[in-house]
């Protein structure tokens, strides 16, 4: 099945694409992005709420599950914050 598999590359450019579409907020970065037995599992953030100043803007991050092919097969938002708030407690992107 390996052979049916899209590029990484692809699979981020499609999966920011994909939730754009469903949620209507941008994606800024992907702080996760890994290869698992039934696809792909990413998590992107995004910005749900510009505030001025820029960091007390509210960002989101979301968890993105894709088939082999990068075709979308699920999401949730796995957290909120402020852009200027460090997360102390977790380290990476999950």
């Amino acid at each position: 099945m390996a052979e049916n598999r899209a590029n990484p590359m692809e699979v981020l450019r499609h999966a920011r694409t994909q939730l754009a579409e469903l949620t209507g907020m941008d994606a800024e970065n992907v702080s996760s992005f890994e290869q698992t037995d039934d696809g792909w599992s990413l998590e992107i953030e995004v910005l749900e709420l510009s505030r001025v100043p820029d960091t007390m803007s509210l960002m989101a991050s979301y968890q993105v599950d894709l088939d082999p092919q990068g075709q979308l097969t699920g999401y949730r938002r796995v957290r909120r914050y402020e852009r200027g708030r460090a997360d102390a407690h977790r380290q990476g992107g999950r």
